[in-house]
């Protein structure tokens, strides 16, 4: 595998955690630098675990997980988004009630790095059957997803001071909205 391949496979899969970094961002207007370093952690170290767990399991479970990937996948983010939306309708109904206090929760942020990565699972089965260094591999899927994090971060917060109060129902749109394209692309091919 080329770098140049790796560099595309690797952006490709941190999308997914690029638009929920925007999606934090947005809704959690008191985020501190280091919780924004701590979600880059989070996506980064999960989408660079996910191949090497997904390359350890090797070729006999691949149809298991790329069945299910994008039900999990869907499940987990339609939840975190759902619970969001909640909380956003709560707020407008309620407008003392802030989405900065809707709060940034470590546990929350473990779910959403386990469902933006979960694609990187059944990728790093690929790699094993393409036989690809998976070290170097799975360190470079890890930075490109930090890097691109710490910029959806970064954008969101820009983003949430334009959307106020709102913020938190369109970041858990996005939420669930990745879920259901995660879905759809892996049920319907694409």
């Amino acid at each position: 595998m080329t770098l140049a391949t790796l560099f595309v496979l690797a952006v490709g899969l941190s999308m997914d955690a690029f638009a929920v970094s925007i999606s934090n961002g947005i809704c959690y207007r008191s985020y501190s630098r280091p919780q924004m370093l701590a979600t880059a952690l989070f996506f980064g170290g999960f989408q660079g675990l996910m191949p090497v767990l997904g390359f350890i399991a090797g070729s006999a479970i691949s149809g298991l997980i790329q069945s299910v990937d994008h039900i999990v996948a869907l499940v987990l983010l339609g939840y975190l988004g759902g619970s969001m939306i909640r909380g956003a309708i709560a707020e407008m109904r309620d407008p003392e009630q802030s989405c900065s206090t809707a709060v940034f929760s470590y546990r929350q942020l473990a779910l959403q790095a386990v469902a933006t990565s979960i694609d990187a699972l059944a990728v790093g089965i690929s790699l094993a059957a393409l036989k690809v260094d998976i070290v170097p591999a799975a360190a470079f899927i890890s930075i490109i997803t930090f890097s691109l994090t710490l910029v959806g971060v970064s954008v969101g917060k820009r983003a949430g001071v334009l959307l106020k109060n709102r913020a938190e129902l369109f970041g858990g749109a996005i939420l669930v909205l990745i879920g259901l394209k995660i879905f759809v692309e892996h049920t319907f091919g694409g």
